[in-house]
Parts: C-alpha cells; structure tokens; sequence
C-alpha cells in the first residue's frame, strides 16, 4: 500500500506542540497573503481622503493626518462618473445579454442538434483563440465603420461593443463542454414527455446550467467592464465612453486623490458582481447531476 508523504507528519500533527506550531504557521502564511492583496486596495481608499502632499510623501503613511471627503466628491463631479459608469453598465449588459443568447444557443446546437460538419465548425470557432486579440482590432473597425450589406456605421454606438462581444470562443466552448456533461436520461424524458428542442433548452437545460451560465456571465462583465482599447477606438464623442476610457483621458487635469476615489468607485461594481455570483459558482457545481 502507497502512503503520501507530506511537509508534516499525521504522527506530529497528533500532539498538541505539533498542532500549535502547524496552525501558527498556517495562520502567519495566510495573513501575509491576505496582507499582500489587500493593501494596495487599502492604499487606494485611504489615499483618495488625504491630501495631494501626503499621497506623494515618502515613505506613505498608512492612515491620512486629516481625513476628507473632498476627493470623492470632486470624482464623482468633476470626472462625471455617473455618466461613464452608466455607459460602461448599457455597454457591458448589452454585450452580456447578446453572448449570454447567442452563444447559449450555438453551444446547444453544437452539443444536443448535432448538425452535419458541427466538429469542423467547432474547430474553426476554436482556432480564433490562436489569434492574438489586437491583430483583430483593424479588421474589426473596418467592419464597424462601414457595416457590410448596409453600410451604416456603428462608431459611437453601443452595438460597436455589442456585436463583437458575441463571438467568444472561449464561452462558446465552456457552455458546450457543460451541455455535452448533463444527464442524458433527463433529456430522454423531457422528449419522451413531448417537450420539443426550444422547450428542453428553456425548461430543463438552462436551469441546470446555473453555475456555467454565472461564470460565462462573469467573464463577459468583466471583460467589457476592463476593456481600453476597443472602447477608445469605437466612442470618439467623450460623453459615451466608458469608464475604463474615461478614467485615462480625465486622469491628466485632476489631483491624484480624486483619481485614486474615482478608481475606487469604478471598481466596486465588478467586486459585487463577484460577490453576487460566488455563491452560485460554489453551491451549484453539482446542478448538472441527476437527482433520485
């Protein structure tokens, strides 16, 4: 019989010197960590409340000589976080909404329809992940500048963001590989029941996919909500940027203070939408399982 060797014995765990020493370790080891990740976001919020000198003093002070206010104010004003925060949010859940159908849909049909040539589709929707991102970014402008078959153009349109949100090969393949896993016999008997393929999609299988359909939501905000460079070259009219372009372009007539609030408020969405979904994403990895 094979026995796996580990740092620390079951022999030294047992006593109580061994226990006490294992545990410190742990607890130290996991505080620096924590400590690691978490001071910048402290530096962040406490250096919006002081002032322009103690932000650039040398070594920083953990905590400012006189807290204020004024920094966060001034962001959400003079920076009109509103408006970018509310373009950044139609942005990222029209582009949420349009992947969500769209690649749901596919990913079904690649997984349950089993159409003729669907692995030589699926290999050539999965071979768009060998090209690097910022080689499509010419190709893509061209097509949103001058719309093919209707030659409309979509700059300074949601639908610039929208539209190529849709093809993401990586979701596409994520939802497919989760469809391909759920119980066939659950589908057996929803056909079996007279449900056709559309009421099988609707009724049995989106519920079952909850956790992959929160994590394919995730990926898609927060790679709207982080995006620069699509979103710089497609909104030249500033009153329709996002947040992510805003933040830059503003960044060189404010204080550092205000810039550190208003990085902080632009962060908070995507920390709650984290938080929102964690719970779905851990308690429901056994919702494709067959229950008795």
């Amino acid at each position: 019989m094979s026995s796996t060797r580990t740092l620390v014995s079951p022999a030294v765990l047992a006593r109580p010197r061994g226990r006490a020493i294992y545990w410190t370790v742990f607890t130290g080891v996991v505080l620096l960590f924590a400590l690691a990740f978490l001071f910048p976001v402290h530096w962040m919020v406490t250096g919006a409340m002081k002032s322009p000198d103690e932000v650039a003093r040398t070594p920083p002070d953990l905590l400012p000589d006189r807290w204020s206010t004024s920094g966060w104010t001034d962001a959400w004003e003079l920076m009109q976080l509103p408006t970018h925060l509310w373009n950044t949010v139609v942005q990222a859940a029209g582009a949420w909404l349009f992947q969500l159908v769209f690649c749901t849909a596919a990913a079904y049909a690649l997984s349950r329809l089993r159409p003729a040539f669907g692995n030589v589709v699926l290999g050539g929707i999965l071979a768009t992940l060998m090209v690097p991102a910022q080689a499509l970014v010419v190709p893509k402008y061209l097509v949103v500048a001058d719309l093919p078959l209707i030659h409309t153009s979509l700059l300074n349109d949601p639908l610039a963001i929208w539209l190529p949100a849709v093809a993401n090969a990586f979701n596409l393949y994520l939802l497919k590989r989760f469809f391909d896993q759920l119980p066939r016999d659950v589908l057996e008997a929803a056909e079996i029941d007279g449900a056709g393929r559309l009421r099988t999609l609707w009724s049995i299988v989106l519920p079952m996919s909850r956790p992959v359909l929160g994590v394919v939501s995730i990926f898609a905000l927060v790679a709207v909500w982080q995006d620069f460079l699509w979103p710089l070259m497609v909104f030249s009219d500033t009153g329709k940027q996002p947040i992510s372009v805003a933040l830059v372009q503003l960044s060189q007539n404010v204080q550092l203070t205000v810039l550190l609030a208003a990085m902080v408020i632009a962060s908070i969405p995507v920390v709650a939408l984290f938080l929102v979904f964690q719970r779905h994403i851990i308690a429901g990895i056994g919702a494709g399982s067959t229950k008795g």
